[in-house]
């Protein structure tokens, strides 16, 4: 979700030693822990023993495999405190959000599909619709090494995600996390190692973004990137060029719709949680919300109260709602867009700049007379400030929550859900809410993914699995025959039969309809 940061040395959150990478807490600037910057030549081994690894993982039945894999989801609620503290000072997010937000769907998605995956991934036979003689069947084949590139804003859910789906689809994977963030990804393999379970499988390279184009260069069998849209394009590309199939899950601009008959202090809540969960570096986050003219004043009053008694600060000192901006670079964004939309006649009714003193904190940050022409309503903010926009109609909201080039999820609020049904099946998302924010991002049953620049592919949902496998054809003879009517020799008398055979079964109510009807 959201995006991937790129190196540089004079940012603490991804400062670079002498061939390591240091890993900052973002709640206090001291040095957690530091990570090799590994050169091609080791990300290349690293895919070398992963595949050597899945030969012998792919063998077994996918029983086995869940049954393993479930393993390491009991391991990880073993150790969910230690887990989720190591979370919480990486990315400086609250505590309950790095246990809810990010172990607990973590377990879920791969229990899930440890439960369902083998019969997702079940040999079944396609009906013939005509060649009737024959037998068609579809088989599920681990495609290999999954290379799999997370982002830093959930650091432990985004490629647990994935890689749980693609060890139960008898893949191996090799990680490649955020240079922002990667103790947490070296945690995830270090319980999977303890667990017993096979070393080789689960790889991780480290570095920034030479390492990723190397891994794609490794000779993975897919790539799974989740970061921003200019990353994602890069990282399509050379997908592309070596043909390997991918998923890109890019960046949002997540609208919420407050129809006339909303439940006003649901959707309030709805949006200020929405907006500023994980400090809004959530690629799903609220980042605009539309508001009829009916009930804009009222929502717009509750979110600021709401938006003022949130607690901020260090999550290591006890508990608050928003913790540490995990990348600076988004405080400056989050400047640059409040300042844009003051200077085009927005309010500031909560926050509103950075916290000074230690850490990188910024207030949550409500902006109101919010108009289309300003950037904060038109591009990706990822971070704590969400715009309101009074509208004059349902319409007039669907207009502007489609006519931007980001489409990942979307939300709309209203007591009748029938009509909010109708108003959502025209919104351009991936996804879209009625009455609800975020949840879908760790809904293992239905596939989440985006529209336009936000991506494509998906993660999650039962065909998610599917696309971790190749599918194979296979195709069998019903009755035993030494010739065929339609081998060779070619003669005039079979043109003749095949001209009539033709008409007959595909003219208008002909054999083919007949038989289509019968099966």
């Amino acid at each position: 979700m959201g995006l991937i940061a790129t190196s540089t040395a004079t940012t603490k959150s991804n400062g670079h030693g002498e061939g390591r990478i240091k890993s900052y807490a973002p709640a206090t600037g001291e040095v957690l822990g530091d990570v090799p910057i590994m050169t091609a030549d080791e990300v290349r081994a690293a895919v070398g023993r992963a595949r050597r690894a899945q030969e012998s993982w792919a063998a077994l039945p996918i029983e086995e495999r869940c049954d393993r894999v479930r393993r390491y989801a009991q391991a990880l609620i073993e150790r969910q405190d230690e887990v989720a503290d190591l979370l919480s000072r990486e990315t400086g997010k609250p505590m309950m959000e790095a246990l809810l937000h990010e172990v607990a769907p973590s377990v879920a998605v791969a229990e899930y599909f440890c439960k369902r995956g083998p019969e997702i991934l079940a040999p079944r036979e396609v009906p013939l619709g005509l060649m009737k003689h024959r037998r068609a069947f579809l088989h599920y084949v681990p495609r290999g090494v999954v290379g799999v590139i997370t982002p830093w804003n959930y650091p432990l859910y985004m490629p647990l995600r994935d890689i749980g789906m693609a060890f139960i689809a008898g893949n191996a994977v090799v990680l490649k996390p955020s240079e922002v963030t990667p103790l947490i990804a070296l945690k995830a393999k270090e319980v999977w190692d303890q667990a017993g379970l096979p070393a080789d499988l689960f790889q991780v390279v480290t570095g920034g973004g030479a390492t990723g184009g190397a891994l794609i260069d490794a000779g993975i069998q897919m790539c799974i990137f989740t970061g921003g849209v200019a990353t994602g394009r890069r990282v399509a590309s050379a997908c592309g060029e070596r043909l390997i199939p991918c998923v890109m899950e890019l960046g949002g601009k997540a609208p919420l719709i407050v129809c006339a008959d909303a439940d006003v202090e649901r959707a309030a809540r709805a949006a200020v949680f929405g907006g500023f969960s994980n400090g809004g570096q959530v690629c799903i986050s609220v980042e605009r919300v539309y508001a009829h003219r009916d009930v804009a004043d009222q929502l717009t009053q509750r979110m600021t109260e709401l938006t003022k008694e949130l607690k901020v600060g260090d999550p290591q000192k006890g508990a608050v709602d928003v913790g540490a901006i995990i990348f600076p670079k988004q405080i400056d964004v989050a400047e640059a867009h409040i300042q844009d939309a003051v200077q085009k006649g927005a309010t500031v009714l909560a926050g509103g700049k950075r916290i000074t003193g230690q850490g990188q904190f910024f207030e949550p940050t409500l902006l109101g007379d919010c108009t289309h022409d300003m950037t904060v309503m038109n591009e990706e903010i990822f971070g704590p400030v969400v715009p309101i926009m009074r509208v004059d109609s349902d319409e007039e909201a669907l207009r502007y929550a489609n006519q931007i080039n980001l489409g990942l999820n979307a939300y709309v609020f209203s007591k009748d859900r029938d009509y909010a049904h109708r108003l959502a099946e025209r919104v351009q998302a991936g996804s879209v809410l009625v009455n609800d924010v975020l949840i879908n991002g760790g809904m293992p049953e239905a596939p989440f993914g985006g529209v336009k620049d936000s991506g494509f592919g998906r993660v999650l949902g039962e065909d998610s699995l599917k696309e971790l496998c190749q599918v194979k054809h296979i195709n069998i003879d019903r009755f035993a025959t030494s010739n065929d009517p339609l081998w060779f020799p070619y003669t005039d008398k079979g043109l003749a039969l095949a001209r009539k055979a033709t008409k007959l079964v595909f003219g208008g109510g002909g054999l083919l309809k007949k038989l289509s009807q019968l099966f």
